[in-house]
């Protein structure tokens, strides 16, 4: 049966398949109910369609606000009314005394959070803003980061756990680029917006270092549609905005959104 479900994942995926089927079954067999840490979109996807096959038990998605992409899952029988379970999230203001404007970006966030022992599957969306930054993350660790992330690469900060219903949300900034292409497979798409040689860009797919909506994907003919989100790991991410015609010479005109 569980050859049968691996079946429908990627091979890394396996041991998150292994601890969503359990944490499922137990819910539906010994009715328990579970708050898991934070979910990648991947996951909460893996998470929803074994919950789906089961039938005993039910999953509600919560990251703090709608569209959230880390998300924490709330599992339970099915029995259960989940909008009334609370999905156990904090926001963490952090700002640096008498500085309006911060030179910090996503990446410096997450590393000084990692640096204090915390894990990433603890942290959720992180939202940076010019003078502060608002931190989602599970409720067991939101005071002890409120006591011990003191600095973020060169400031010194402050923080405070303010209500989920302060939460300021930042809209990720894309960089568009409307590119010709002669098909649209990954590895061609993907060597126009990296500015690199199509050959360069095979490896790390090969190598599984490449996701296509949070998915691993080892395949460079992979074709690609609009709205997908592919990922490479040291290269940053981009987004499939809109596949919009052909040209006289035969080459499909796509538009890109560099994450940036």
């Amino acid at each position: 049966m569980k050859q049968t479900i691996y079946e429908h994942f990627h091979g890394d995926e396996k041991p998150f398949v292994d601890r969503a089927t359990e944490w499922i079954e137990r819910s539906a067999e010994l009715h328990e109910l579970r708050r898991t840490d934070f979910l990648d979109p991947r996951q909460a996807e893996i998470v929803t369609m074994l919950a789906n096959r089961n039938g005993d038990a039910a999953v509600r998605l919560d990251g703090g606000y709608e569209q959230a992409e880390r998300r924490r899952a709330i599992i339970a029988p099915h029995y259960r009314n989940l909008e009334e379970e609370e999905a156990g999230i904090s926001v963490l203001s952090t700002h640096a005394p008498g500085q309006d404007k911060l030179d910090l970006d996503h990446g410096d966030f997450l590393g000084a959070l990692l640096g204090l022992g915390i894990k990433r599957d603890r942290i959720g969306d992180i939202h940076v803003h010019d003078s502060f930054t608002h931190i989602i993350v599970s409720d067991e660790i939101a005071d002890y980061l409120n006591i011990h992330l003191r600095q973020v690469h060169r400031y010194s900060v402050l923080t405070e756990v303010v209500p989920l219903q302060d939460l300021r949300t930042v809209i990720p900034k894309l960089e568009e680029l409307e590119l010709s292409v002669a098909s649209l497979r990954l590895d061609g798409i993907a060597s126009d917006v990296y500015r690199v040689s199509r050959a360069k860009i095979v490896d790390p797919i090969r190598a599984g270092r490449c996701r296509v909506n949070w998915k691993t994907t080892e395949n460079p003919s992979e074709p690609l549609k609009e709205g997908d989100v592919i990922s490479f790991k040291g290269l940053g991410r981009f987004k499939m905005l809109g596949v919009e015609g052909v040209t006289k010479k035969g080459r499909i005109r796509v538009k890109i959104g560099k994450f940036i």
